[in-house]
């Protein structure tokens, strides 16, 4: 498939590999894309069925529930790739479709990982209402705009409900969004920034990048440790220090030193190297951000990084 479809799929040995491709649509227009596409490749020959098939990548519930479907039927068990169940050389996948009494749903296939990963954990931080959630859903799709990005991942690591699906749910209804959040929202406590750093520290795709609550707090500093680099987004310069030596005290290299200008109208960048420094302008939830200098530019030095 090219580059700017919606939603690429191609077959790896006995792994199916997925993710979104280069072209933004909404549930429906993907789901169609994934049923032609799966159906080119049955009809082709390409996927033949058998006894079990591996999917590896991302995959909204909608693409899930078409994968499940389709595959289903041709396959005795479906198993999907877990990131946050992973393990030093080690991929894992939970079976979740069987007709086959060798698969149980909910097994766990632990596969070796054969390829050397060169991968970075990037943690997005700063203080509160500096648009922390809106930057990491730009960088998301940012990413998913270079071709032939490196597998990444990116979520939340915070327990304020800023997930993806805020974001997505704020595009249409930010009344709504707000009232799910309100709902969600959980505290900030050690046995959360426990439970979130477990998860972090067995995530190994190429790119991982999560955000973090806004404070200099114990919490953040459980989870920002299983981090290997750092991206602070600050409202004032007064802000940058603290940041930079919480980082420095948990031995992240910065990658990036972004000020963070609602009421601005454009990016500004003063440098790319040694680290990224410059303005972002109107981070707002719900906003799609992608498509700001700096956004753009961050995410082709994550992918150089990866590289090499």
């Amino acid at each position: 498939m090219s580059n700017m479809s919606t939603y690429d799929i191609k077959l790896d040995g006995d792994v199916l590999q997925v993710g979104f491709g280069g072209t933004l649509a909404t549930g429906d227009k993907i789901v169609k894309d994934v049923v032609l596409r799966l159906d080119e490749m049955i009809i082709s020959g390409e996927i033949q069925g058998g006894e079990l098939i591996k999917i590896n990548g991302r995959a909204s519930v909608l693409v899930s529930q078409v994968l499940g479907y389709k595959l289903g039927k041709i396959y005795d068990a479906i198993a999907f790739f877990d990131p946050k169940i992973g393990d030093k050389g080690l991929d894992r996948y939970v079976i979740t479709v069987s007709n086959n009494c060798k698969y149980q749903i909910g097994d766990v296939l632990d596969i070796s990982r054969k390829e050397h990963r060169t991968n970075i954990k990037v943690a997005i931080c700063g203080f509160a209402n500096t648009g922390k959630t809106c930057f990491r859903e730009g960088l998301k799709q940012a990413l998913l705009q270079i071709p032939n990005a490196p597998k990444f991942y990116v979520v939340s690591g915070c327990p304020d409900g800023d997930g993806s699906w805020f974001s997505e749910t704020a595009k249409r209804d930010v009344d709504l969004a707000k009232k799910l959040k309100s709902e969600y929202k959980a505290g900030f406590s050690e046995e959360f920034a426990d439970f979130k750093a477990k998860e972090f520290r067995n995530i190994e795709e190429p790119i991982f990048v999560f955000d973090v609550g806004g404070k200099i707090s114990p919490e953040n500093r459980i989870i920002m440790a299983e981090a290997t680099h750092a991206i602070i987004l600050a409202k004032e310069d007064s802000e940058i220090a603290i940041w930079e030596n919480f980082c420095k005290d948990l031995g992240l290299e910065v990658l990036a030193i972004i000020k963070s200008d609602y009421h601005g109208t454009e990016d500004f960048i003063e440098s790319e190297a040694p680290i990224l420094t410059g303005r972002v302008h109107y981070l707002e939830r719900g906003v799609n951000a992608s498509k700001r200098e700096v956004v753009k530019v961050l995410a082709r030095i994550l992918v150089s990084k990866v590289r090499g």
